[in-house]
């Protein structure tokens, strides 16, 4: 599926999207333990953090119950998901602004920010490396990196079980839900066609991140889901930052 097709998609999706995700265990609550995952302190006090891949809204309320503190900029490239997220109710710190992770600039953002939360974006983004290496260039030295992400490669159970929850819930649910399943078919395949868990520590660290590793998240999506966190290089000494 081709990214305006894709975008399209999570358009038409975007109005039942939040009752399909309720019925996933433990949705929401992982998406808090991956905003956790950042490590930041205070509550987020004088720190501006990015959602990537914001959606509706379902990982900027978690950083939001993480971080009540921080500024929160939450960006996807869907009109339809952003426009489900603007029309809930948000503290004054958190803004909308409607990019591709890729298109992104400080400019956007109004500079540096202290962190970034991607999650079930990389996947889905046409030139995931690009989008990364975008990702640290919007983060001041040391900031910090969490992607929230499927990846079944690495694990032949974890690859079975995505397999029977796609088809026996997620794509008949989609169907039912929204009247066609292109976008839920498309989610089983590129999972199954992403990065295994090594694969993106790899590419996380080409991109110029340090201290890249994997956390497991719990329940019926351990091993398939994962918290992938990394930061950039702290500032060399001198240089002010």
């Amino acid at each position: 599926m081709d990214t305006g097709t894709l975008t399209e998609e999570f358009d038409t999706a975007a109005a039942s999207y939040d009752r399909l995700v309720a019925a996933n265990p433990g949705y929401h609550r992982h998406l808090r333990v991956s905003a956790r995952r950042l490590g930041l302190p205070r509550g987020g006090a004088g720190l501006r953090v990015l959602d990537l891949g914001c959606g509706t809204g379902a990982s900027t309320a978690a950083l939001v119950s993480v971080l009540p503190r921080a500024e929160i900029i939450a960006v996807d490239a869907s009109a339809g998901m952003l426009d489900a997220a603007r029309a809930k109710r948000w503290p004054p710190g958190v803004r909308f602004v409607h990019a591709r992770a890729e298109d992104l600039t400080l400019r956007d953002i109004g500079g540096p920010a202290d962190a970034a939360l991607a999650a079930y974006l990389l996947r889905n983004c046409p030139d995931p490396d690009r989008a990364l290496t975008v990702m640290g260039s919007l983060l001041r030295p040391g900031g910090r990196v969490a992607l929230h992400e499927y990846s079944v490669a690495d694990s032949a159970r974890a690859r079975a079980v995505w397999h029977a929850v796609c088809w026996g819930v997620v794509i008949p649910a989609g169907r039912a839900l929204t009247g066609r399943a292109d976008l839920y078919r498309y989610l089983w395949r590129s999972v199954l066609a992403f990065d295994g868990a090594a694969a993106l520590r790899d590419r996380m660290r080409a991109a110029g991140l340090e201290g890249v590793r994997t956390a497991p998240l719990p329940g019926w999506q351990y091993g398939i889901t994962h918290t992938f966190v990394g930061r950039t290089p702290p500032a060399a000494p001198g240089d002010g930052a």
